[in-house]
């Protein structure tokens, strides 16, 4: 039975190339679209990391223009405690430009006994900044006024970054270098927070404290409110940071409002792929239907010699539905081969487990799709009475 498919199908080659290669180009589409899904909700189902719901954002220009470095800290010492003074912020940090969900990264690299690791989102951070966004310490500490005068530039890296460095050895107290081959001491190590959003992997993260010129080029704040802040205290606040920076241009932002439209873009690329795959796979299954109807109509004699000799309409209806089955196969099979390549050759840093579900997601799919394609002209086929069908010849 096989064979005599295989030599039907044979016998059409022309006709049926075409049909294969629409179900070849829409396997390769649909594997594209699954690996972006597969990406996503492996990204989406881990953790945040960090606490965003009561955190806001201040923006801000550095107006003082003073070369003395104590003016500048004094300066925005008493702005700190002006601002900790109101019953409303629990907690605040001056930062650094790539805060969570910004599109700001600050990009560097990690050296360890020759080994580069590239891509490394540099934070300067105060030591009030892990309660302000309540991030999770896996390991040593966080930082305090003793590292100062540390010998060695103290750092926090993520858990990320760690795995990547030492595995699943041990990294507090570990010496790496930066890219001017200084060295830095982890003195601890947190959870990776996802600030590109929840469809975004953390990333390597690296996260300096502050020093006595860091005032100078800092224009961020990251404020931990209390849940009754509304929108009266957000004026207040803004009052208040204009009159203390008259010249400056002050904006509040609220990291709730910053995470949904970082997630909007986000999912842009998904939405415009998934349209793309939608009528591509819309053209193919009334492109497969309509050539099994053709075929219907164009051999109602085969079909009725076979149901006079005694064949029933399930055979009739099996027959043109394992026809499609096996083009899907074949193009499947083409398809296979070139999507199982991207995995092969780690295409976009991707781990394989995330390509091979996408290829078996797409098998499944067109499967389904073929399926559904041939059930109903496969169910005219077998409608069809062998003596109106020989009548008709």
């Amino acid at each position: 039975m096989i064979k005599h498919l295989f030599k039907l199908i044979w016998n059409k080659k022309k006709q049926n190339f075409l049909l294969m290669s629409e179900m070849l180009v829409s396997f390769l589409v649909i594997f594209a679209v699954f690996t972006l899904l597969v990406y996503y909700y492996n990204n989406y189902k881990k953790p945040m990391g960090f606490a965003y719901k009561d955190v806001w954002v201040v923006n801000y220009d550095n107006e003082l223009d003073t070369k003395n470095t104590d003016s500048l800290n004094t300066y925005y010492e008493t702005l700190r405690q002006s601002l900790k003074s109101m019953p409303e912020i629990k907690e605040l940090s001056f930062s650094s430009d790539n805060t969570p969900f910004s599109q700001n990264t600050n990009s560097g690299s990690v050296f360890i006994k020759n080994k580069e690791v590239g891509g490394v989102n540099m934070y300067t951070a105060e030591d009030t900044y892990k309660d302000v966004l309540h991030m999770q310490l896996l390991s040593g500490r966080w930082f305090n006024k003793a590292d100062a005068v540390a010998k060695y530039k103290p750092i926090i890296i993520n858990n990320e970054l760690k795995e990547t460095l030492f595995g699943q050895g041990e990294a507090v107290g570990k010496l790496v270098a930066d890219y001017d081959k200084k060295k830095m001491r982890i003195i601890g190590v947190v959870q990776g927070i996802k600030v590109k959003g929840d469809y975004a992997p953390a990333g390597y993260a690296l996260y300096s404290r502050t020093d006595t010129g860091s005032f100078r080029w800092l224009g961020k704040i990251l404020i931990n409110v209390a849940p009754n802040a509304n929108a009266a205290f957000e004026g207040h606040l803004y009052k208040t940071l204009a009159n203390f920076m008259p010249s400056s241009n002050i904006e509040i932002e609220h990291l709730t409002q910053k995470r949904k439209e970082t997630n909007y873009f986000a999912v842009v690329p998904m939405i415009v792929l998934s349209i793309v795959a939608f009528f591509l796979v819309v053209n193919v299954a009334l492109g497969l239907f309509g050539v099994l109807w053709y075929n219907i109509n164009k051999r109602r004699g085969e079909i009725g010699l076979r149901r006079a000799i005694g064949a029933s309409g399930q055979s009739v209806s099996s027959q043109l539905v394992s026809e499609s089955l096996i083009l899907a196969t074949l193009s499947l099979i083409v398809g296979a081969f070139f999507a199982v390549q991207f995995p092969l050759l780690n295409v976009f840093d991707l781990s394989a487990g995330i390509y091979l579900t996408a290829i078996i997601l797409a098998v499944i799919f067109i499967y389904l799709l073929v399926l559904v394609c041939s059930l109903y002209p496969g169910k005219q086929a077998a409608a069809i009475l062998p003596a109106v069908a020989l009548h008709e010849e």
